[in-house]
């Protein structure tokens, strides 16, 4: 390592079709594992949306997040977070653990390497919501990772979708409405965009883009 520079892991999936016998040059699919990425501002829908997807695509799972912060009601570690203490999170850092992580009001939350390949060793896709600043990690480090971002048709519909959740104060929806136009403008950084003025179709969205992906001719395959 050269001093006074760190230096970070970047992980290349490769996708390797797997071959029909006998018809070594017959095409064959693509069903390599797949790593979503939805990013927008609160009150987009990606909560919905990432639901309505898993429940249609069962070679998909929701990314399991790295947390210091307690368990919350019935939360169970494995289940809804894995829970760890900050000592271990900072070790797991200094191990490059992480393909993103951050500290919101004083709990660190992290996407875990190992959870991703895992998964993706056992054939599964996996799905998962963050910031555009935790996006931009995952993308430095796992270029193939697909990003997708998600956003209101207006952004009157957004107030509109963020009041009528009945859940927020004026204070507490002015500074989403703030933090919404921040987030908004790092749209053109993504892979694909979605409007989400028709749920059902945002949903198909995604799956489209699945598919989509899944049909590419990768630059492996153009040389036999």
């Amino acid at each position: 390592m050269i001093a006074g520079c760190k230096l970070s892991l970047i992980l290349v999936f490769v996708c390797v079709r797997p071959r029909l016998v006998g018809m070594s040059d017959y095409p064959y699919p693509c069903r390599c594992p797949l790593f979503l990425v939805l990013s927008g501002p609160s009150g987009a829908g990606k909560s919905t949306i990432i639901e309505g997807f898993l429940a249609k695509h069962s070679d998909f799972v929701m990314s399991l997040s790295t947390t210091t912060r307690a368990p919350r009601g019935e939360e169970q570690n494995g289940v809804h977070y894995r829970f760890v203490d900050d000592s271990t999170f900072q070790q797991e850092i200094k191990n490059d653990a992480f393909l993103e992580y951050a500290t919101v009001f004083g709990n660190s939350y992290g996407t875990s390497t190992a959870f991703v390949t895992e998964q993706f060793a056992q054939g599964r896709g996996v799905i998962k919501d963050v910031d555009v600043q935790g996006a931009a990690q995952i993308k430095a480090h796992m270029p193939e990772s697909v990003h997708v971002f998600i956003a209101p048709p207006s952004n009157e519909v957004l107030e509109q979708r963020l009041r009528g959740r009945g859940t927020d104060d004026e204070d507490v929806i002015a500074r989403r409405l703030e933090e919404a136009e921040k987030e908004l403008s790092h749209w053109r950084s993504y892979d694909y965009l979605i409007i989400n003025d028709n749920i059902e179709k945002a949903i198909a969205d995604i799956g489209h883009i699945v598919a989509t992906k899944r049909c590419r001719i990768l630059p492996a395959d153009k040389h036999g």
